[in-house]
């Protein structure tokens, strides 16, 4: 008998294979390995994926206000397009006569639970589930790992937490994007997570193009070795004046303070950290590192990359001594050492030490050596120097100069942060004198807040607006550190963010879908009770039904509070207004109708009341669908008319024309008008 081993890479497989003596064949001969009593298979990412809309019924085909909320009773799953064949490949493997046990080795994560299961699931597959739980794939981790395996069953609370996140952002978005999209006529893709960080980036903005530069003036004494300053004053004539009071006087020493001070080394990486410092040094883009740092990981180079954790587990203290080696202090392992939940930080890895990093491309060669670096200062000793503060008085004026010693380099010597640019003082003395000082007052100007590089906004992604979140939720963040990045890109994607430089800004779109957007879409607080209550889920503190109970009140809280558009935002998104004359009220919203080149139309975007002119109805009888007819028929329903063409008999007739609508606010139907005859 075999046991199957589901992987969520190739490359995954090929490391266990090693590991498990299992003949590797070409992936593309079979698609599986096997021998020494497994097979080992993968799936290349998600093989299935929550269903369109359209599959639970044609009226969602075409988008209309009528026929949301779209949440489904039962939900339903589509195979990854291009890889149905992996997917019958796996579901077979799965459903073999020889296979009594099927271990999940996917990646260990939230994500990795979803994707085996789904697949467990469609292959209605009943055999027993063991789980492997590795943080890296070294083959002392995957040795480890296989002497440990996990009952499955010991992670249906992270499977329900990875449901409920993949159905209520399904849910959302697309309740939410249609929703939006109806009321203004463009295609407006809104998400939990996306939607907020957009409105991070709309409100920096905002601030930067309405900030107004005011003037201060900073009156200063030059001492000859040192300089020092007043406060910034915003009334030159004030500063003018202590620069008067200051001529020709002395300026004398009144206090002298030093102070020691510790600055910690870091915590080590988690991804998000690690894509700030990769987009600050190198300005790579959070998905460019977290590609790079898979393929370190998928090499055996460093440990998994999706962590939101910045320290070890105690039991890695030997394993990270061999990595660091022979250092010239005693490193202090136990400031790394801490809770950690599903993954430790990033490190490196023992088969890092004889890994050829120049061999590396040099994206993957600069994040490991990050990685390296960052593991380095955190054992360092503590960066300590000395801070001076100096008050003279000149004139019956106050003035502060600041200087900076390093006593112990420390950590800094090994990482990319900055000493500071502050000169260090000559030795001063309470009471000394400089007569001659040179007296001036320097103007300068007040400054907007920066743009958001990826590097501010992944920070500002990681706060997520905490000042605005209530004590009782946990501060997450928006989104999971193996999120931010795809949103990012998302958003550029959708046409609503641009990369200037290394700068992010919206564009008009983006700034005009924040501006329609309502605040619970575009508010941090929403993604943050998410988080709290999926890490609720994923501890059995909360039910999966509840959870999604929640997320459909939501729904449609957002559908009934929303339910025709604002006016003053209808030219937005370049959706002219028709001014041309009422012809009549809507009978199915009461909104006014008017003529448009193609038909007749309700103003009402989310009422999909619309009589074409090009119906088959009107053509068949060769009639043309006129102003003075539709006046009629929304006035009293029915219209007598002459001249209508048979294309039975090739002769006209007459007759009154219905309209025949039973659709209130478009039904099942949306925007289909039928008409009928009476003699």
């Amino acid at each position: 008998m075999y046991k199957l081993i589901l992987c969520e890479k190739p490359s995954t497989a090929r490391a266990i294979s090693a590991v498990l003596n299992v003949p590797i064949s070409e992936p593309q001969k079979n698609g599986f390995f096997i021998g020494n009593n497994f097979i080992i298979t993968w799936c290349a990412g998600h093989l299935l994926e929550l269903a369109v809309p359209e599959a639970y019924g044609d009226q969602y085909s075409k988008w209309h206000y009528s026929t949301l909320p779209i949440i489904p009773q039962t939900w339903k799953y589509t195979p990854v397009k291009g890889k149905e064949k992996l997917l019958n490949l796996v579901t077979e493997l799965m459903n073999r006569a020889d296979v009594d046990c099927v271990i999940n080795a996917c990646d260990a994560g939230r994500e990795g639970e979803n994707i085996f299961r789904l697949v467990y699931n469609h292959a209605n597959c009943t055999k027993k589930v063991k789980r492997l739980w590795i943080s890296s794939l070294t083959d002392e981790a995957i040795k480890t790992g296989f002497a440990n395996l996990k009952d499955g069953s010991e992670y249906d609370n992270l499977y329900a937490a990875a449901t409920c996140r993949e159905r209520a952002d399904w849910a959302v978005g697309i309740n939410a994007t249609r929703l939006f999209s109806v009321l203004y006529g463009a295609t407006l893709n809104t998400g939990r997570v996306q939607s907020p960080t957009l409105a991070m980036l709309f409100k920096r903005e905002n601030s930067i193009e309405n900030f107004v530069q005011e003037p201060f003036y900073t009156p200063t004494i030059d001492c000859g070795r040192f300089t020092a300053f007043e406060e910034r004053i915003k009334d030159k004539s004030q500063a003018d004046k202590i620069i008067a009071d200051c001529k020709n006087k002395a300026a004398v020493v009144r206090s002298v303070n030093h102070e020691q001070k510790i600055i910690n080394p870091p915590k080590l990486y988690d991804l998000t950290t690690l894509q700030r410092e990769a987009n600050r040094i190198y300005g790579f883009t959070a998905q460019q590192t977290l590609d790079y740092v898979q393929s370190l990981y998928e090499k055996k180079i460093v440990s998994y990359p999706r962590t939101n954790a910045k320290y070890i587990t105690s039991d890695m203290r030997d394993s990270i001594l061999k990595i660091i080696g022979n250092l010239d202090f005693t490193p202090d392992i136990d400031r790394i050492i801490g809770v950690v939940s599903d993954h430790h930080a990033l490190t490196p890895t023992i088969e890092s030490i004889t890994a050829d990093i120049s061999a590396l491309p040099s994206g993957e060669s600069n994040v490991f050596k990050l990685i390296l670096s960052r593991l380095i200062a955190a054992v360092s000793p503590k960066h300590v120097y000395e801070a001076v503060t100096v008050t003279l008085d000149c004139g019956g004026n106050t003035f502060t100069a600041k200087g900076k010693t390093v006593i112990t380099q420390g950590w800094k010597s090994q990482s990319n942060e900055t000493a500071g640019d502050i000169p260090a003082l000559p030795e001063l003395l309470k009471g000394q004198t400089f007569d001659s000082v040179t007296v001036s007052v320097k103007e300068g100007f007040t400054s907007p807040l920066k743009h958001f590089t990826e590097d501010t906004l992944l920070a500002a992604i990681e706060r997520a607006d905490t000042d605005d979140i209530p004590d009782n939720i946990e501060r997450c963040g928006l989104g999971t550190p193996a999120t931010r990045a795809a949103i990012l890109e998302k958003l550029i994607k959708s046409g609503f963010v641009e990369r200037q430089n290394r700068n992010m800004i919206p564009t008009d779109k983006g700034k005009n879908l924040i501006t329609v957007l309502p605040y619970s879409l575009t508010s941090p607080i929403l993604t943050a009770e998410w988080e709290h209550k999926l890490n609720q889920v994923e501890h059995g503190e909360l039910t999966e039904r509840d959870f999604m109970e929640g997320i459909t009140a939501f729904v449609k809280s957002i559908i009934s509070e929303n339910s025709v558009p604002k006016p003053e935002f209808m030219n937005l998104f370049g959706a002219k207004t028709n001014d041309n004359p009422i012809l009549g009220k809507c009978p199915r919203c009461g909104d006014s109708v008017r003529e448009s080149n193609k038909g007749f139309f309700c103003d009402s975007k989310s009422c999909g009341f619309k009589l074409w002119k090009a119906s088959k109805f009107w053509t068949a009888k060769k009639k043309p669908l006129t102003a003075e007819i539709v006046t009629a028929l929304l006035k009293n329903k029915r219209v007598a008319l002459k001249g209508l063409y048979s294309e039975k008999t090739g002769k006209t007739y007459s007759a009154v024309v219905v309209i025949d609508d039973n659709n209130p606010r478009g039904g099942e139907r949306g925007d289909f008008v039928n008409y009928r005859l009476e003699f």
